[in-house]
């Protein structure tokens, strides 16, 4: 039975003509019938005509029906695929159904309601597939559009932030507001929390979004970059880079960017309280292969059971901290962008390392 009024259109490639007006006589009133005598005549009409069920005869002298669905799944991978074999070739077709070259198979000579029905369910079968693959380019539209929405909310809302953070800050210096109970330093802390937050939306839709640009990145001016935004923040952490770069070094800068600058804030923003010297390591080293990055620090850790969600979307693994639980989400979606990955060892009240390898792509310019 069909999913709707569509009629099902059947192309059958068979090298005796015999059995193509057999099939014809037999099936033309269901189905709108091609045929071909040949692999070749079978790919002209497959891009000339729309079709939903390939059916192939096994035994033909240029090549076997299952090299030929070889070819034509990589062309037109659409239709359904079904074959025509005797016994003799088995194996051959229990193969093709485990490499998905065919979607079942029919013993010659075919029975005509075994064939009615094998071709009625394969096409069945291309209804689902396409209402399935509507749906997610359906969904990835719509998707697209919550995502650019988000963005342009969150970049028209840093401009009222700003403005609230200036009124704020000139309040605190003309000393203008009597506020005995600290409620200005709420206000500032929350404005304070909402406009990082907006940055990381903003962070995030780009590095998903912002194709990706090879550039030679130099290691010392991103790693100062980071680094002398970050001692402002906490001007007791003692701060230690090391690069050993034995080559010329290309990926997106952007996103490397988008990598250190997450990794070297947490870092930073889980030190320990009560820690007498903490301290942030980065090191990194270069060669024609790949860059490898560590950044080790001595702040609270990770819970062991929590490693491996740490790179979930909003999951936060230490609540004491002021977080949001996007950063390493960023990092690990920047990564995937630029090919590459990363590992994390975290002893709870000791620190955490993450190790970070990239491609280098100056190595296919060699």
């Amino acid at each position: 039975m069909l999913l709707n009024s569509t009629k099902i259109s059947i192309l059958y490639i068979d090298d005796e003509e015999e059995n193509l007006s057999a099939f014809k006589a037999g099936f033309r009133r269901q189905y709108e019938i091609f045929t071909a005598t040949s692999a070749a005549k079978a790919l002209s009409i497959l891009n000339e005509q729309k079709v939903h069920v390939i059916i192939a005869d096994q035994r033909m002298p240029q090549s076997t029906g299952v090299e030929f669905f070889d070819i034509v799944r990589k062309v037109h991978p659409n239709p359904i695929r079904i074959l025509l074999t005797g016994y003799a070739d088995i194996e051959v077709v229990i193969a093709a159904i485990n490499k998905g070259q065919i979607f079942r198979y029919v013993k010659k000579p075919w029975d005509t309601l075994e064939l009615q029905t094998t071709i009625n369910n394969a096409y069945e079968i291309y209804s689902t597939r396409l209402k399935l693959k509507n749906k997610v380019e359906e969904l990835e539209r719509a998707n697209d559009e919550l995502n650019r929405f988000v963005y342009s909310t969150s970049h028209d809302l840093r401009s009222p932030l700003a403005s609230i953070m200036g009124v704020l800050s000139l309040a605190q210096m003309e000393n203008s507001v009597v506020d005995p109970n600290g409620y200005m330093g709420m206000i500032e802390t929350c404005v304070k929390k909402m406009d990082f937050f907006t940055i990381k939306v903003i962070e995030y839709y780009r590095s998903k979004k912002v194709d990706k640009a090879v550039e030679t990145i130099n290691f010392t001016a991103l790693a100062d970059a980071s680094i002398e935004v970050l001692r402002l923040q906490n001007p007791a952490i003692k701060f230690t880079f090391t690069l050993n770069q034995m080559t010329e070094f290309q990926t997106d800068t952007f996103r490397l960017s988008v990598i250190l600058d997450n990794l070297l804030s947490n870092a930073v923003k889980y030190q320990k309280p009560q820690e007498s010297n903490p301290c942030v390591k980065l090191s990194i080293t270069v060669n024609e292969e790949e860059a490898e990055i560590v950044i080790e620090d001595n702040g609270v850790g990770i819970i062991e059971e929590h490693v491996n969600n740490i790179f979930q979307m909003f999951f936060r693994s230490n609540n004491s901290v002021t977080g949001l639980g996007i950063g390493l989400y960023i990092v690990k979606e920047a990564l995937t962008r630029i090919g590459g990955e990363i590992e994390v060892k975290s002893s709870y009240g000791a620190g955490t390392t993450f190790k970070i390898s990239v491609p280098n792509s100056a190595k296919h310019f060699l």
